[in-house]
């Protein structure tokens, strides 16, 4: 896209509609306007100057919905902040949020009703204008795809796209690298475009990435995001990236997002382990969203019992039944859900009631009732040996059944 392309078409649509114009990003940022405007506003004139919305104009914007339409939304004026009445039109390609073009009422008008009314005249228009703003997008361009093609193939091991990364400039000598895999917990599998969802991750990434040296390069799947990161003790840059990427997947799907995890792999020094290096994080992402008590910054390492899992393989199917007579017997005894999640906690714990109780918000002397209630059941302790093994291995193979498929 050429600057001066989107500029002659916002000129182009303020013409048919015979109003004033500015088109920003999904930051706030003036990327065009138009010139003719019978009167300007106080908002307008300083956006104009400033070339970024102030934030209590912002605030005012956002508070009528803005981040999440996928129609013009009407913003009613503001006299405090000297704003005429405007109309936001979003532009969006495939469910993929672009930009904002506004369209300022007149001093006379007292709705938006004749804006609302002209919009379906522009509609040819809008959708180029769309269309010129994602070809402008880092995210979106060629060559952007075509690398991300590449990196996703050599993590998925295929040896010529391991050669070509391993010669890319972000990448020959800046090992040891740890490769990271950046999941939405709860909407991974929310997306009805898989196209639209893969370019959201990308876009995602992309931005949540600008400015942290350490992170090397990403890329965006369907459901998952994966960033080449220098190896580093320290979680700083992880930490800087996860809420990055939360605002990003946010304010690009237009849907709130409340949990997002980083699953890491272990440091590798040689190109060639990427693949390995990319189940593993796969792997740490996966068991951080089916056992939250695992946090939201994963290494690979700590899953645990997972990794076990995870290595044991296994279709969609795998793990739903963990096959142990006492964890079944439990399960199907456990009507209110009392017994299990005690019995999980007390494993995850280390024995301790207080901590357990504490968790649960319930007195001591209820835990012990109910671990008696489970004795009584299964006929044997569960707090000793090979049936604490067994029952703590269950628990965990029930979670992950249903884990990501990602």
């Amino acid at each position: 896209m050429q600057q001066q392309d989107v500029e002659q078409l916002v000129e182009r649509v303020a013409l048919k509609l015979g109003r004033g114009l500015s088109l920003e990003d999904l930051d706030g940022v003036l990327l065009a306007y138009s010139s003719n405007q019978s009167h300007a506003d106080r908002v307008r004139v300083n956006f104009l100057l400033s070339k970024r919305v102030p934030l209590d104009v912002s605030a005012w914007q956002l508070s009528h919905g803005i981040a999440t339409a996928v129609r013009p939304v009407v913003v009613p004026a503001n006299q405090e902040l000297g704003m005429l009445g405007r109309v936001c039109v979003p532009l969006m390609v495939r469910g993929f949020r672009v930009g904002y073009l506004w369209v300022q009422q007149d001093v006379e008008e007292q709705s938006a009703t004749a804006i609302l009314a002209q919009l379906p005249d522009v509609r040819d228009e809008l959708e180029l204008l769309s269309a010129l703003l994602l070809d402008s997008n880092t995210a979106e361009s060629e060559f952007r795809r075509s690398r991300e093609r590449e990196f996703l193939a050599a993590c998925a091991g295929e040896v010529n796209a391991v050669s070509e990364v391993a010669g890319w400039k972000e990448v020959q000598g800046r090992g040891p690298w740890q490769l990271v895999t950046v999941l939405d917990a709860d909407g991974w599998a929310a997306g009805t475009d898989p196209i639209a969802s893969t370019l959201i991750h990308r876009s995602a990434a992309l931005q949540a990435t600008i400015g942290v040296d350490a992170a090397l390069f990403s890329a965006g799947t369907e459901t998952h995001a994966v960033v080449l990161f220098r190896e580093s003790k320290g979680r700083a840059d992880h930490a800087q990236v996860l809420v990055h990427y939360q605002l990003e997947l946010a304010k690009r799907s237009g849907r709130p997002v409340h949990r997002i995890i980083l699953g890491a792999s272990e440091g590798f020094a040689k190109p060639r382990e990427l693949a390995e290096a990319y189940r593993q994080s796969r792997q740490a992402a996966q068991a951080a969203a089916v056992d939250p008590q695992l946090g939201e910054l994963v290494d690979c390492r700590a899953t645990g019992m997972y990794q076990l899992l995870a290595s044991a393989g296994g279709g969609a199917g795998a793990w739903g039944d963990p096959g142990s007579v006492y964890f079944r017997t439990l399960q199907e005894q456990d009507r209110n859900d009392e017994l299990l999640p005690v019995l999980e906690l007390l494993y995850d714990n280390d024995g301790s009631v207080q901590d357990v109780a504490s968790r649960l918000h319930l007195h001591r002397s209820s835990i012990y009732n109910r671990l008696g209630r489970i004795r009584r059941l299964l006929g044997v302790d569960p707090l000793k040996g090979m049936v604490r093994l067994e029952l703590h291995a269950a628990l965990k193979a029930r979670r992950w059944a249903g884990r990501p498929r990602i």
